[in-house]
C-alpha cells in the first residue's frame, strides 16, 4: 500500500479559539516534502464539529471544495473518489487548504463534537488502502454514535471495587472501531487538547488497539504549546514507518511466551498486528518456562517483523538473541536487566489498573519485588549467615528504587485527587509505549543544578551536567534546577537566587512577573540566557521522539510547587506515600518474615 495519511481534525469552537488550527496546518504544509514514500504517497482531510466536512482534492481544482454532510445517524461519502488524493498530482490544492484552514472556521462558535460519526467516515475514505489516520480532538464527543458523557469527577468511585471502571472506555464503541482500524490496516494517533475532561480513557483505546500513539496537551494554547505540537506532529509525520505489519516472537524449546505488552491487536495466539509502527514504540513480553528441566545449553529467541516499507517493498526484519541456560540461579540474578523488569512491571501495573484498584495494583508491585528478593536472600542467608542486612544482587541495586517510582507515576499515584482522570490515562498509555531508556526517564526523572554549570567560566564548562537524587535535600535555596522526565522541563528557583540572575534567565523582572504559569522562555542578550537555551536544546536533541515544554516555578509557590516539583521528588515522602528510606526498610522486613 501507498503510504497514506489522513487527518480528521475538531474545528469547534475551543479548537478555533486556542489556535489549534493554525500551528496544526502550519506544521503539516512544512512536512509536506518530507512524508515518506514519495511520490506514491496519499494525503487526505476530513474537518468536524456538529456536521462533517468533506474536502475535495482533485488534481484538476484550484481549489479545494467543501461538502458538508450534516445527517450524523447514516453517514455516507459525498464523492466516491478525491478524497483521499497522491500528494504529488494534488499538492497544489492541498496548500491551498491548508493556508485557509484556520481563516475558514474563523468565525465558528459551534460547540459540539460529533467525533464517532466523523471515525466512521475517516474508515469509509481510508479502508480501502489503511494507512494513518490522525485525530485532532479538542472538546468531549457530544453528537452522534460514541458520544460521551462527563464521568472523570465521580469522587466516589475512588476506593471502591468500581474505581478502575473510570480508565476503561465507556462506550464499546471506540475499541469497536479499533477493531475495525486494524483489520484495515489503519493505525489511529490521538492528539487530545480538552481544557475540561476529554475522556482519553475512550478515546486512547482507538491508539491502543491500532499501534497508534497517544499525545495529550491539556488546556491546549498555541503561544504556550504552540512548539511542542509543532515538534511532535512533525516527528510523527516525518519519522521512518513500517506499514502493514505483523510482528511475531519465536522461541527455543523449553520456554514459550505467555503475555505481550504494548500498543497492538493480538491477532492469533502469538501474532501481534501492527498497521504501522516506528522506532519510538517499544513491546513488552513476558515467557514461562515449559519443563522444570532445561536440557539446552542455550535458548535462542527470535523476533519477525514482516512490513511494507514506505517504498513499497514487502520485507522481513529478523532479530535473533541467544540466552545461556545457567545451572546456578545467583549467576541468572547476576545478570538481570532491571531496565528490562521494570519496563514490563510498569507495563502490567498499568494493565492491572484498568481491572483494579490503584492501591491493589502498587501493593501486587510490592509483593513481585519482596518475592524475588526473598529467593535471593534464601540462596544466601546459609553462606553469610548475615541476619538484619537487606541482601540483594548488584545488578538489581535500583530495582527497589524503580518500583517505588513507577507506584508514585502519574499513573499510578495516589487516589482520585492527586492526578486528573485523563492525565494519568495519557500517561498510562504512554508507559505502554515507551522504550526502556525513555520510560526510566519518565518515572525517575532527571534533576540537574543549573546556576552553577551556567556561571563557570566558559573554557572549564566540561558540558555535562550532574544528576541528582529526586530528593529535596539535594535543593539548595540559592540554586536553580531542572527536572527533565523527557516530556517536560521544569525549572525550579530558589528563594535566594540573585534576582539579577533570575531576571537574566527569564527576560522579565520577577519581581513585576506575578504568575510564573505564564512565563515565555526566550533566547536573551546575555551570556547566561544563552547558555541555558543551549542546555535546554542539548538535552532535547538526545531523544528528538518527543519535545520537552518548560515550566517555571519558585520555590514556595503554591500550589503549583507541589504538583510540578514535589510530586516528582519519589525518594521524600509524600500525602500517604513511603519516602525510599522507609520503603526500604518496609521491604527489609518483609523479606526477613
Amino acid at each position: 500500500m501507498p503510504p497514506s495519511y489522513f487527518f480528521l481534525i475538531d474545528v469547534s469552537v475551543s479548537a478555533v479559539r486556542s489556535g489549534l488550527l493554525e500551528v496544526v496546518a502550519k506544521t503539516i504544509k512544512s512536512c509536506l516534502d518530507e512524508l515518506p514514500g514519495f511520490p506514491r504517497t496519499q494525503i487526505g482531510f476530513l474537518t468536524f464539529d456538529s456536521t462533517l466536512h468533506f474536502h475535495n482534492f482533485k488534481s484538476s481544482l484550484s481549489q479545494p471544495q467543501m461538502m458538508v454532510v450534516a445527517d450524523l445517524d447514516d453517514v455516507f461519502l459525498p464523492l466516491p473518489d478525491d478524497l483521499l488524493v497522491n500528494l504529488v498530482d494534488s499538492r497544489h490544492v492541498v496548500e491551498s487548504f491548508l493556508d485557509s484552514l484556520p481563516s475558514m472556521f474563523h468565525d465558528n462558535v459551534n460547540v459540539e463534537s460529533a467525533l464517532g460519526p466523523a471515525l466512521k467516515a475517516a474508515f469509509m475514505v481510508m479502508s480501502q488502502i489503511g494507512g494513518k489516520l490522525l485525530v485532532f480532538q479538542s472538546t468531549l464527543p457530544s453528537l452522534g454514535i460514541g458520544r460521551l458523557r462527563l464521568r472523570g469527577d465521580d469522587v466516589r468511585a475512588y476506593g471502591t471495587d468500581k474505581e478502575h471502571t473510570l480508565r476503561v472506555p465507556e462506550d464499546p464503541f471506540y475499541k469497536q472501531m479499533a477493531a475495525e482500524f486494524t483489520k484495515n490496516q489503519i493505525a489511529v494517533d490521538i492528539f487530545s487538547f480538552s481544557e475540561k475532561y476529554s475522556d482519553m480513557a475512550s478515546l486512547g483505546s482507538l491508539a491502543k488497539y491500532t499501534g497508534g500513539q497517544v499525545y495529550h496537551y491539556p488546556s491546549f494554547q498555541a503561544a504556550t504549546h504552540g512548539d511542542k505540537l509543532k515538534h511532535e506532529l512533525s516527528r510523527d509525520l516525518t519519522r521512518e514507518t513500517a506499514w502493514e505489519s505483523v510482528m511475531r516472537i519465536r522461541c527455543g524449546k523449553g520456554v514459550r511466551f505467555t503475555t505481550y505488552h504494548g500498543h497492538f491487536m493480538l491477532r492469533s495466539t502469538d501474532l501481534l498486528a501492527l498497521p504501522a509502527v516506528d522506532s519510538d514504540k517499544a513491546f513488552a513480553m513476558q515467557l514461562s518456562l515449559e519443563e522444570t528441566l532445561m536440557t539446552t545449553q542455550t535458548v535462542y529467541f527470535q523476533v519477525a517483523l514482516l512490513y511494507t516499507s514506505s517504498s513499497g517493498e514487502r520485507r522481513i526484519r529478523v532479530h535473533t538473541a541467544a540466552a545461556p541456560v545457567v545451572t546456578d540461579l545467583s549467576e541468572m540474578y547476576r545478570q538481570a536487566d532491571t531496565g528490562s523488569i521494570v519496563s514490563l512491571l510498569g507495563r502490567i501495573a498499568v494493565e492491572n489498573s484498568l481491572s483494579d484498584k490503584l492501591d491493589s495494583v502498587r501493593q501486587q508491585l510490592q509483593l513481585k519485588l519482596v518475592r524475588s528478593l526473598k529467593e535471593y536472600r534464601n540462596l544466601y542467608v546459609v553462606q553469610h549467615r548475615i541476619g538484619g542486612r537487606l541482601i540483594y544482587p548488584e545488578s538489581l541495586r535500583f530495582l527497589p528504587l524503580y518500583i517505588l517510582a513507577i507506584c508514585k507515576s502519574l499513573a499510578l499515584r495516589g487516589g482520585y485527587a492527586d492526578v486528573s482522570l485523563d492525565e494519568r490515562c495519557a500517561a498510562g498509555f504512554s508507559m505502554m509505549i515507551l522504550p526502556v531508556k525513555k520510560l526510566l526517564n519518565f518515572i525517575y526523572p532527571s534533576l540537574y543544578r543549573i546556576d552553577e554549570a551556567l556561571t563557570m567560566e566558559p573554557n572549564r564548562t566540561d558540558g555535562s551536567l550532574r544528576r541528582l537524587p529526586l530528593t529535596m535535600q539535594c535543593l539548595d535555596t540559592g540554586g536553580m534546577y531542572l527536572l527533565d522526565d523527557g516530556f517536560n522541563f521544569l525549572v525550579w528557583l530558589g528563594r535566594m537566587l540573585p534576582p539579577e540572575f533570575v531576571n537574566n534567565i527569564l527576560g522579565v523582572s520577577l519581581a513585576n512577573f506575578a504568575d510564573l504559569s505564564k512565563i515565555q522562555l526566550r533566547e536573551c542578550n546575555n551570556e547566561y540566557s544563552r547558555k541555558f537555551m543551549k542546555t535546554l536544546r542539548a538535552l532535547r536533541e538526545k531523544d528528538p521522539s518527543y519535545y520537552q515544554l518548560c515550566r517555571v516555578v519558585r520555590q514556595g509557590e503554591q500550589p503549583r510547587e507541589g504538583f510540578l516539583l514535589l510530586s516528582n521528588l519519589v525518594e521524600d515522602q509524600m500525602a500517604g506515600t513511603s519516602s525510599y528510606v522507609d520503603w526500604i526498610l518496609q521491604i527489609h522486613r518483609q523479606t526477613q518474615s
